[in-house]
């Protein structure tokens, strides 16, 4: 790995997983080797040696939540582009290459998003919860879930699977977000609404990412991001006030 960066790779996390490990794993399998990492643990962080060859830095934050874990790490970064991942997500060996040669050609993107794809390998009921997010009757878009071609215009992307010019990233001021979930909802809307930069969805550039494991942790996380959204219907619904957010509330009622 040569010393000039391209990307930096920004992951908030609260502590050492195995996901985490999965990860780096596939990070180190990269085919675009121009990079570094920035992990963002609450607390300072040894890593197994394994990933002692990798260029990696570990920021310590303290207990803050993942919007404000991601500006200290674009602080931090040395790439011309961001980008983010969740610790529970790993990517396909050319996600580098895609968005490298997507932002070479569209000087008017300023962001990529792409789908972040259930892992085959996830359990059963994992499983079951992101087919429930693949079906357009429960409210999502499914092509956040599977690459869904062909490429497009987007305003609201999730930061499991989100690329940035850092110049479009600080001339928005970062996700400068106290929200959690719905920091990236915010995030995408300061882009289109205060910029010339545009979002596009390019459906190679893959991550995978896995699910809640039981009903009872998916319907944790749909409740949380379902509280948000309906705050955004009204704070913000340029991009929430949107029939589609609606259709599980309509379809409970007819049941």
């Amino acid at each position: 790995m040569n010393d000039f960066i391209e990307f930096s790779i920004i992951i908030p996390l609260k502590s050492w997983s195995q996901d985490l490990g999965e990860s780096l794993t596939y990070i180190g399998q990269l085919s675009f080797r121009s990079y570094e990492v920035i992990l963002l643990p609450d607390e300072p962080l040894m890593l197994p040696e394994a990933y002692a060859s990798m260029r990696i830095e570990i920021v310590p934050t303290g207990k803050v939540n993942p919007a404000v874990k991601r500006d200290i790490g674009a602080e931090k970064a040395r790439g011309a582009f961001l980008a983010f991942i969740d610790d529970d997500a790993y990517p396909r060996s050319d996600w580098l290459d895609v968005a490298h040669r997507v932002f070479k050609e569209r000087e008017d993107v300023g962001a990529l998003g792409g789908p972040g794809i259930t892992p085959k390998t996830d359990p059963f009921w994992a499983r079951v919860s992101g087919a429930v997010f693949l079906s357009p009757t429960s409210g999502g878009f499914p092509e956040r879930y599977t690459p869904c071609p062909p490429s497009r215009r987007v305003d609201d992307w999730p930061s499991v699977n989100l690329i940035v010019r850092k110049l479009a990233f600080d001339s928005v001021g970062g996700f400068d977000s106290n929200y959690w979930p719905g920091e990236d909802t915010l995030f995408c809307l300061k882009i289109t609404r205060e910029t010339d930069w545009g979002i596009l969805y390019v459906p190679d550039l893959i991550v995978w990412h896995h699910r809640r494991p039981g009903l009872q942790k998916h319907l944790r996380q749909v409740g949380r991001y379902g509280l948000h959204r309906g705050y955004f219907v009204r704070k913000y619904p340029e991009t929430s006030l949107r029939f589609k957010y609606f259709i599980p509330s309509v379809w409970l009622g007819f049941v």
